[in-house]
């Protein structure tokens, strides 16, 4: 595997598509986890409300680096179908991350910081496979 293939090229290579998506997912999970503790420890809002409200700005990140750089092939051809339904399986993330997070942080009595780390990655694999799968189409050849 080159490294040109693996940075740059377009490709149906399910592990390089794999290993994109969590690089895209490092960088909205940074955005989140960030917002979550801004929110949570500075503006005052409890870590649910927070973790929502910082799952959706991860998202928008994650959308637009994921369509550029890892799914360039949509099954659909509007942009804002796809925007929706990629939204909609992050929708179902964001239930599985509050979910989660709530379990871990008040059953299982981890630091919510601790229990979003956990918890994203289990989310993540969820996004990346729901959506390569529902959503996106492999080049065409």
């Amino acid at each position: 595997m080159k490294l040109s293939e693996l940075v740059t090229q377009d490709t149906n290579n399910l592990l390089i598509q794999l290993i994109r998506y969590v690089v895209v997912g490092g960088v909205a999970f940074l955005v989140d986890w960030g917002l979550l503790y801004i929110l949570t420890e500075f503006v005052g809002l409890h870590y649910l409300l927070s973790a929502t409200l910082s799952f959706l700005a991860g998202l928008v990140v994650n959308y637009v680096l994921s369509t550029y750089w890892i799914f360039r092939h949509s099954k659909l051809s509007n942009k804002w179908a796809e925007f929706i339904i990629y939204s909609i399986i992050g929708v179902i993330g964001l239930g599985l991350n509050n979910l989660f997070l709530f379990l871990l942080t008040e059953k299982v009595g981890l630091h919510y910081m601790v229990s979003k780390i956990i918890v994203a990655a289990v989310v993540m694999l969820w996004n990346f496979f729901a959506r390569k799968f529902i959503l996106f189409k492999n080049k065409a050849s």
